[in-house]
């Protein structure tokens, strides 16, 4: 009979935090949500960012299906506003959404290597809960992936699609880790939500 070594199987430490990600999450009433890595160039309006943004920079697609999926996207949080402004357009009251996706961000343009794909844990929320309700969600995945160093919230975040006295960026030991905020008014105009949304 033929012999060999059996080996025991594991999930990796990226797949084991993702799965941590998503327990935090769904405990704390989101639902998962998924969104088109593809993006039309007019989010970049949508969200207000300034025309001299890194994140601008994006990688076209050679063949698109039309220009809203000519583009990968360099950005998460446009997706989550999508799906928020969705639910919201269907009347519903209170909607908690986590999406766990990539985005593309060039080395440089025309690519010559592949891009870096960074995997985004990002979260909406609107209707019951606000700005602490979403800290409370961020704190509690940083304390059970075991990130228990010095965490800060620094106010003065400037970022464009969020309302300039309700966000923050986080950081842990001094290194940024990303974001929260409540949705600027006129981003949240732009994509027809019509109540105080947040996002991190």
């Amino acid at each position: 009979l033929p012999t060999g070594e059996a080996t025991t199987g594991h999930v990796s430490f990226k797949q084991r935090i993702e799965e941590v990600a998503r327990d935090v999450a769904e405990y704390c009433g989101f639902s998962q949500g998924m969104c088109y890595s593809f993006e039309s160039p007019k989010v970049f309006d949508r969200l207000l960012l300034p025309q001299d943004c890194p994140k601008r920079e994006a990688i076209r697609i050679s063949n698109p299906l039309g220009e809203d999926f000519s583009i990968m996207r360099t950005v998460s949080v446009n997706g989550m506003l999508t799906s928020l402004a969705t639910n919201y357009n269907r009347r519903n009251k209170s909607v908690g959404l986590y999406e766990l996706g990539n985005v593309y961000l060039p080395k440089e343009l025309p690519l010559t290597e592949l891009p870096d794909e960074r995997m985004m844990f990002t979260l909406g929320m609107y209707g019951d809960g606000d700005f602490f309700s979403m800290k409370g969600v961020v704190e509690e995945f940083f304390e059970k992936i075991g990130m228990k160093g010095r965490r800060t919230y620094e106010p003065k975040a400037d970022r464009p699609y969020l309302h300039p006295g309700r966000q923050a960026d986080i950081l842990y030991d001094g290194k940024l880790l990303g974001y929260l905020g409540e949705v600027h008014p006129q981003v949240a105009d732009n994509y027809g939500i019509g109540t105080r949304s947040y996002v991190a």
